[in-house]
């Protein structure tokens, strides 16, 4: 990023003593790493300790990751119990996760179901499909449907049904379409340029406490390639702009409407 992103530039989208939601810019690690570059939960904390003025480190618990290419909604934990019960979610596959991601090429089969076996490559820093019987395989699965295709890029939905590191951009890459941007896994060296293809679009979890149906959506940069060239509001149909700051008009309408969403979710029992 050309400038360092602070607590001062984050983007909540919800916040309570139990959980707070916000969105994760791209290239921002989810938490501390060996680049010794800002992170998202050092940056959280920052902002909680700064906004109640806690003395000392404020507590958040760092709920589920996203790589450090993609952009994005994630929820942090503000209590030890909140976090142990969105754990919990996520054990039970409670704890909702979709995406929107951008492809090199076109598909053969428009949707489907993936199930392989991942291992990481320490040595490369890359995510392998290996058999089942390799030591330390870890078990991958998501559905993906296709959406629209622009000049031989193509827009899918992603919903996760497992959290693997590298999952969607290996997955979709053993298809024969690696994700825009993606140097890792063969995309196409022209758009190494540009920020990944890969978006946290979507998060659903009940509240830890409340016991609510919570539903985000959150879009893409609108104004950021390869995000423009396709309609977004339209795919995504209600959520939150990525930099909602930049126009609070625009803001408050969708969290409005994300709020109508939730209270929907609420009467039904969250079915859809």
């Amino acid at each position: 990023m050309a400038t360092e992103f602070t607590y001062k530039d984050l983007a909540v989208l919800y916040e309570d003593n139990h959980v707070i939601v916000v969105v994760k810019p791209c290239n921002v690690p989810s938490q501390a790493d060996d680049s010794n570059d800002k992170d998202m939960l050092s940056i959280v904390k920052e902002y909680v300790a700064d906004k109640y003025n806690k003395e000392g480190e404020a507590y958040v618990g760092l709920v589920h990751r996203l790589d450090r290419p993609t952009g994005g909604v994630m929820v942090f934990a503000r209590t030890s119990k909140a976090a142990a019960r969105l754990g919990e979610e996520i054990k039970n596959g409670e704890f909702e996760k979709k995406y929107l991601c951008v492809t090199c090429g076109v598909p053969k089969q428009r949707n489907g179901q993936l199930r392989h076996y991942l291992k990481k490559n320490q040595a490369k820093n890359i995510v392998q499909v290996v058999p089942q019987a390799t030591d330390g395989a870890k078990l991958a699965i998501l559905d993906y449907s296709f959406v629209q295709q622009v000049e031989g890029f193509s827009l899918f939905k992603i919903q996760l049904h497992t959290g693997r590191s590298h999952q969607i951009r290996v997955q979709m890459a053993s298809l024969g379409l690696p994700l825009f941007g993606d140097s890792k896994y063969g995309a196409y060296p022209s758009t190494f340029r540009h920020n990944l293809g890969l978006w946290a679009c979507e998060l659903k979890f009940v509240h830890p406490v409340k016991k609510e149906k919570m539903t985000f959506i959150v879009h893409p940069p609108k104004d950021e390639v390869p995000w423009r060239a396709y309609d977004i509001p339209r795919i995504l149909n209600v959520g939150i702009a990525a930099n909602p700051y930049e126009d609070m008009a625009n803001f408050n309408v969708l969290q409005d409407k994300t709020k109508s969403l939730i209270k929907e979710e609420n009467k039904s029992g969250g079915k859809n």
